[in-house]
């Protein structure tokens, strides 16, 4: 009996070592603010969001930063003559891009956080003074000038554009990833900031892809200031949570209990928020905010089913736009024109 004793006790301080030791590896490559190669050869993000796969440190930022370079997928298999077209087509697009922002007379503004960090954006002004603006919100390992081609969008409508590096991401301070929880209150200052500069009449969307995704949403179940008209989300995961729990069984094969939850507890500890609080479902159900929810419906990165989730539970003006074999944050790629109509269409109900 007591040697049973012992065996048992020695296989559960195993068990609590490698936990322990799991939850601090997984923190330091999800949460915490170091490089993310990793992501450069995961099979749900080649050919999708080449952008993310960057260093999250800020000497890492390139002056002239290159977007989302996507292809789609679900298309037929291109001869090797047509595949080297396409392969120019889309150099080309990608080179027209990358310019247009790193091209604009855009501003390097800053706020500083709640928690006293500098937080670093660009802004541009449209051509001719308005009172709309749209804040762009990045994705997990990206940056803000990585959304020049959805802030062209906006800009080709007449509005001003602000791209905010997120906390732990590019010329911002912080040393963790808030997977848009900590940063809702960081885009409360940045929605202060366009008030204090384009004035008391503003009318502002927030529009997020992937994690900016969810972080305009997570966003929108705080307490607005009524200039915030429209919400667009792309590719939004429901929680934290759920997005890990998918991730940890994904690449690992592994369940969620016992190490996410010790890793959601070293988040809390080290952070100051749990997996499990960082809900995007639960904020949706608060916001007040009209809100368009946009998802590949070929998205292996974040399930294409946590857009119906979000939709169902969301109790504003809402709508929804699926992209057909678009993979993850590939939405805008896989078909501008209608990306491009259907943000103008919805925005245009809500903005003047």
């Amino acid at each position: 009996m007591k040697v049973f004793l012992k065996i048992l006790c020695i296989l559960i301080l195993i068990v609590l070592i490698t936990d322990i030791a799991g939850s601090f590896y997984f923190y330091h490559i999800s949460v915490a603010r170091t490089s993310k190669d990793f992501l450069a050869n995961d099979s749900a993000l080649i050919n999708e969001i080449a952008a993310e796969n960057i260093s999250v440190s800020p000497a890492d930022v390139p002056a002239n930063a290159k977007l989302y370079s996507t292809m789609q997928e679900a298309q037929p298999e291109a001869q090797p003559g047509e595949q080297q077209n396409e392969q120019q087509e889309e150099q080309q697009v990608e080179q027209i891009e990358t310019g247009w922002f790193s091209n604009q007379p855009y501003e390097e503004v800053s706020i500083t956080s709640e928690d006293g960090l500098k937080l670093a954006g660009y802004y541009l002004g449209a051509i001719v003074p308005t009172n709309k603006t749209a804040i762009l919100a990045h994705g997990y390992s990206s940056q803000g000038t990585y959304m020049g081609s959805y802030a062209k969008i906006y800009y080709d409508m007449g509005y001003n554009v602000l791209l905010p590096d997120d906390r732990g991401h590019g010329r911002s301070e912080g040393n963790f990833i808030g997977f848009g929880w900590t940063d809702r209150k960081d885009y409360l200052k940045w929605i202060d900031f366009i008030i204090n500069r384009v004035g008391q009449d503003s009318q502002i969307v927030l529009h997020g892809v992937s994690m900016g995704g969810a972080t305009v949403l997570m966003t929108g179940g705080e307490l607005l200031p009524t200039a915030v008209k429209a919400i667009v989300s792309d590719c939004s995961y429901t929680s934290v949570q759920a997005e890990l729990e998918y991730q940890l069984k994904r690449l690992y094969n592994l369940p969620a209990f016992p190490i996410l939850d010790s890793t959601s507890l070293l988040s809390k500890i080290r952070a100051g928020y749990s997996f499990k609080e960082a809900s995007a479902l639960e904020q949706v159900k608060r916001s007040k905010t009209p809100t368009l929810f946009i998802h590949g419906d070929a998205d292996k990165f974040v399930p294409f089913s946590m857009v119906y989730e979000l939709y169902e539970a969301c109790t504003s003006e809402k709508d929804i736009y699926i992209v057909p074999g678009a993979g993850h944050g590939a939405a805008f790629d896989t078909d501008t024109a209608g990306y491009r109509n259907k943000v103008g269409e919805f925005v245009g109900k809500y903005v003047n």
